[in-house]
């Protein structure tokens, strides 16, 4: 294991009690683990698998208000989006960007007696919505920014206007929307960096991925991968924050208060990530947020020099790993075509699909859609009390952190010792206002070109400063491949520094390399030969973790063993690199 691993161990076994244990490695369990651990617990982070490799891995990448909700009269929700948005924009500007958005309108008056029927608490499906429904739910939005505004109010394009801008759009259209919310660069490396911040900030605090709590008839105990044995523990409080899983993990704690009527009804979104250069032109730089035949929403962005489109709703009977299966591609695929009707697009576009179970209360609403996105703390009387984290968005997380930190705090008798709303999180820590400005001073610090300096500041923030020493000290730092950006002393400080313990971690969720569909068979040996030398693989396991990622690529997102060969050979000598963040381009980027 590596030495922080056995560290992490070594003090677990040497003193096993902790002020609260939080089961759930996702964005809020690692939220309520640092907020907890800023107060000066003893605080233990326990995940199964990878860091936000579930639910949490699977978001639209929006950081957004949530306009919709307030057709179902959220309007708390809302302001608590809104102001964590913009905390966001704040506290992480190198992985959280304002995204312009915009709304084609198909008519005037339609939906507003369908918005005060949800709004009184109807639970059917919506119909369609009209521009004067979209103007209240914007001027309502606009309303709750107005006292600390950072991003521009919201505009109506008549027809004309509209079709100038995004000639490709459909051409039913009556007039357009344009408002302003953010998108998320790559949100498990912001949960990571969480974690990362939490260890240099609280060090008594311990995280351990690939370990599993476990009641028995002495107690709990730690089963930690890679370790014989187990660890006894003893947490004062535990929070669950296993997400869709929250009944089942709170059964095998040995709780009994969620039998009965389950606390959390999931329901299952999918998303494809698509090479499409003509439809990422036709975008012009925004997110469309438009209405399928259906009256479900839908969105399409630019996504790291690809477009993102989705999703679906559907509820789910039980938590497990989802895929993006073949309807759903086909409903995401025709929705795409009805917006931008010119446009060809087909399955073979896809370079990518994820899909995750929202984890959200238990609602017996008939439409998806009217469930709520709020979040809440359900206390499970025990000894330890299990404190249950229900609901939530990706945008809420620090909120939902904050308040379930708070009954923990509460139950252990502890007091508020600070606040995270104005604490930056890693990279966004002096920040010098700009990626391509900080892109400017590590060229300065090392010798370096233009890409990879964009890389690096785009991907790491200001933590692309303790990078680049590390590569100087880095035996032989050159590229995984002719023309990639990426090195092998930044795979070496990954594996080092972000808790990396399979080839699929890096892939995955510690680079954008599987998402942007630029992972191939020759880039998954150049990885798997620098991870067998920091971590210690012998070459059975080297190709053991080779074989099993390859398997997960293609049975979870899509990436068939044959598309990872085609890659090595259409691009034998280069890499797609991500757009700037800085310097918005209509066209993919490619190094040379």
């Amino acid at each position: 294991m590596p030495a922080f691993r056995n560290d992490a161990v070594r003090r677990i076994r040497q003193d096993g009690d902790f002020d609260a244990v939080v089961v759930g490695g996702g964005i809020n369990g690692i939220a309520t683990y640092r907020d907890l651990a800023l107060q000066g617990l003893r605080v233990l982070l326990v995940e199964r698998g990878d860091f936000a490799s579930g639910c949490s891995a699977a978001p639209s990448r929006m950081i957004h208000g949530g306009l919709r909700y307030l057709e179902n009269g959220e309007f708390g929700l809302v302001a608590e989006s809104l102001r964590e948005r913009d905390a966001l924009l704040a506290l992480a500007p190198h992985m959280v960007h304002p995204l312009p958005t915009t709304i084609p309108i198909m008519s005037f008056f339609s939906g507003l007696f369908n918005a005060a029927a949800a709004f009184a608490g109807s639970s059917g499906p919506p119909t369609s919505r009209g521009a004067v429904a979209i103007k209240i739910g914007l001027a309502l939005y606009d309303l709750v920014t107005r006292k600390r505004r950072r991003l521009p109010r919201h505009e109506f394009r008549s027809r004309k206007k509209t079709l100038q801008k995004w000639p490709r759009l459909t051409p039913a259209l009556r007039c357009s929307a344009t408002y302003h919310d953010a998108w998320i660069r790559q949100p498990e490396r912001l949960a990571v960096e969480l974690i990362v911040d939490t260890a240099r900030d609280a060090p008594k605090a311990i995280a351990l991925n690939y370990a599993e709590m476990r009641h028995g008839g002495d107690g709990y105990h730690l089963v930690v991968e890679g370790m014989d044995g187990t660890l006894p523990i003893r947490p004062r409080a535990i929070v669950n924050a296993t997400g869709a899983f929250i009944d089942v993990t709170a059964r095998t704690l040995g709780r009994t208060g969620t039998e009965g009527q389950p606390i959390v009804s999931g329901t299952k979104g999918s998303h494809l990530i698509l090479d499409s250069p003509e439809l990422y032109k036709a975008l012009n730089g925004h997110m469309i947020f438009f209405e399928n035949r259906d009256n479900r929403v839908c969105i399409l962005f630019p996504y790291l020099g690809r477009v993102l489109a989705g999703s679906t709703d559907i509820k789910v009977e039980r938590p497990e790993r989802v895929r993006c299966g073949p309807e759903e591609r086909d409903y995401i695929l025709e929705a795409i075509r009805s917006v931008f009707p010119g446009i060809p697009i087909d399955a073979s576009d896809i370079v990518f699909s994820f899909s995750g179970i929202r984890p959200l209360p238990r609602s017996d609403a008939a439409f998806t859609g009217r469930i709520s996105r709020s979040h809440f703390v359900h206390r499970i009387e025990g000894d330890p009390p299990q404190f249950c984290m229900v609901g939530g968005k990706w945008t809420t997380f620090r909120a939902f952190a904050e308040q379930t930190a708070d009954d923990v705090l509460a139950h252990l008798g502890r007091r508020r010792t600070t606040g995270t709303l104005t604490r930056a999180i890693g990279g966004g820590r002096d920040f010098p206002g700009s990626s391509g400005r900080l892109a400017e001073q590590l060229r300065q610090r090392a010798p370096i070109d233009a890409n990879r300096a964009r890389h690096l500041a785009e991907t790491y923030g200001s933590r692309a400063f303790d990078l680049l020493d590390f590569c100087s000290s880095y035996p032989d730092d050159r590229p995984l491949l002719a023309g990639l950006a990426m090195t092998e002393a930044e795979i070496a400080w990954l594996i080092r520094s972000e808790h990396v313990r399979h080839l699929g971690d890096l892939v995955l969720r510690r680079t954008d390399l599987a998402i942007t569909g630029a992972i191939s068979l020759d880039l998954i040996g150049a990885l798997a030969r620098i991870a067998a030398r920091e971590l210690g693989w012998s070459e059975q396991q080297a190709a053991a973790e080779q074989a099993h990622l390859i398997d997960e690529l293609d049975a979870m997102h899509g990436v068939s063993r044959t598309t990872l060969e085609n890659r090595c050979k259409e691009h034998p000598d280069d890499a797609y690199f991500p757009q700037s963040t800085d310097e918005p381009s209509l066209s993919e980027r490619r190094l040379p």
